[in-house]
């Protein structure tokens, strides 16, 4: 998967519908609310009797932000009320105890991950106390591999701040960019500089971390080739180890912020594709390797690295190398996946308060997966990561006969086929060096919950992206 994804661009717009980003399979819109505090235990308990135990990835959320950026469609707070994230941390504290304590003791904890909202939110000597907790009611691992990672605003974090995060453990950051252009950053309500996000890029790589990660997005308003080719140039100078590459997606129904933004300033089709033709273009002449979807990669990153010996995994983090874990979602709308199921935590602060005030773990909703749900999750998993679906390994692995298994699939398949975005062979489907940056499209092939039946919806309000 490390050559440039070609594009046609006739083709592509006629694929650019709406669909899952497949950071998880069944996607977070099937869980139910049937799945409770004594599910997830139950899913604890089984999952600490594997033969072998799995290592934790363990997700941590911060929903504060100190300014609204219109684009957003995280789970966020927006204040500037600092005494906020201490009244949160003791919650979470909390919950931390709470959900350690479920867990064999055996069982390390090879990844963490804040995320929000805007971590550094909170003070440097606020986090390293949260890792502190962490270290103490769970079991880090020794492992060089083992990762700490924070996603940062570089308006709200300093040089000096980055030396702090770096004693306390962190060794990997994610850098919200998006684009430098200034009618850009006008229209989406994000002044940030080129030369303050470069000082953080050097701080991290100054105080000794493994990884710097840079977000940009494509699709914004007042965007243009031209200014954003400036941004891909300004960023791929600077040498992040990696870079996410993300479509925006308007939908202002399902997330107010970006209500503030005008529809009439956005770019269209063409000029929208040219964006994403313009960053591939320029990232890959810069070195970096294209992994999948949004993602790109310097030839050795652990990414890049974990994607060519067939380790890459995707969760709710993103693309991550740490495989065979289970994830424990902390704070309010985390998600876990324990084991063969998904729960979530709930999406609004006063409930998850109200559930850790009455010594309740906060789960609303969740689901435990099927024999069918655990192969297609197999299935998708292999193909947004690898590129391809092991056809040979999954009738092993579930004792099915794949082509019957799947007929109605493989019929829904043959028109992408005959477009070019796959290869059926025996044993193997394969997306093109072109159906590559349609992934999302040959996964909803083998979706079953997209072709179910659906009653007539309650609340039309779009619940996906576009593919493009």
């Amino acid at each position: 998967m490390h050559n440039s994804p070609t594009l046609d661009t006739a083709l592509l717009q006629r694929y650019d519908r709406p669909g899952p980003r497949y950071t998880s399979y069944p996607t977070a819109p099937q869980f139910g609310t049937g799945f409770g505090e004594t599910q997830l235990r139950e899913a604890v308990l089984a999952s600490n009797g594997d033969p072998i135990p799995r290592r934790l990835s363990l997700y941590l959320h911060v929903p504060f932000c100190m300014s609204p950026c219109f684009y957003c469609g995280c789970n966020r707070i927006i204040t500037r009320d600092l005494a906020r994230g201490e009244h949160y941390l003791v919650r979470l504290y909390r919950e931390i105890a709470a959900m350690a304590a479920l867990f064999d003791r055996d069982r390390e904890a090879i990844q963490v991950h804040f995320g929000g909202g805007t971590p550094n939110f909170l003070s440097p000597s606020q986090l390293g106390e949260v890792l502190d907790a962490l270290r103490r009611q769970f079991l880090f691992s020794s492992s060089p591999e083992r990762d700490i990672s924070i996603e940062l605003d570089p308006r709200f974090v300093s040089p000096a701040d980055i030396g702090e995060l770096a004693a306390s453990g962190f060794n990997r950051a994610s850098l919200g960019v998006q684009d430098f252009d200034p009618a850009v950053q006008a229209a989406v309500n994000r002044i940030q500089s080129v030369e303050q996000t470069l000082a953080i890029i050097e701080a991290c790589r100054h105080h000794g971390f493994r990884s710097v990660n840079v977000d940009l997005i494509y699709g914004l308003p007042r965007q243009t080739p031209e200014g954003f080719g400036r941004t891909l140039d300004t960023v791929a100078k600077a040498r992040p180890d990696r870079l996410a590459v993300y479509g925006y997606a308007h939908l202002p129904e399902l997330f107010r912020p970006q209500k503030q933004i005008d529809a009439s300033e956005l770019p269209d089709a063409a000029t929208r594709l040219a964006l994403l033709q313009l960053a591939i273009a320029k990232l890959t002449d810069a070195g970096y390797v294209y992994i999948g979807m949004d993602h790109f990669a310097l030839p050795d990153d652990e990414l890049a690295t974990a994607q060519a010996r067939g380790g890459l995994h995707r969760n709710f983090m993103g693309y991550t190398t740490h495989a065979d874990t289970d994830l424990v979602g902390l704070g309010v709308s985390a998600i876990s996946h324990i084991g063969d199921t998904f729960s979530q935590n709930p999406r609004d602060l006063p409930s998850w308060q109200l559930a850790l005030d009455e010594g309740r773990l906060p789960v609303f909703r969740g689901m435990r997966l099927t024999e069918d749900d655990q192969l297609r999750a197999d299935l998708i998993q292999a193909l947004m990561c690898q590129g391809e679906i092991p056809v040979g390994a999954l009738e092993r692995r579930y004792a099915i006969e794949f082509d019957r298994y799947f007929a109605a699939e493989l019929e829904r398949l043959r028109a992408l086929a005959a477009d070019g975005l796959v290869r059926v062979a025996p044993g193997r489907i394969r997306a093109t060096s072109q159906g590559r940056l349609l992934l999302r499209n040959i996964a909803m092939c083998f979706d079953r919950y997209l072709h179910q039946p659906a009653a007539p919806a309650a609340d039309p309000t779009p619940r996906f992206s576009r593919a493009i």
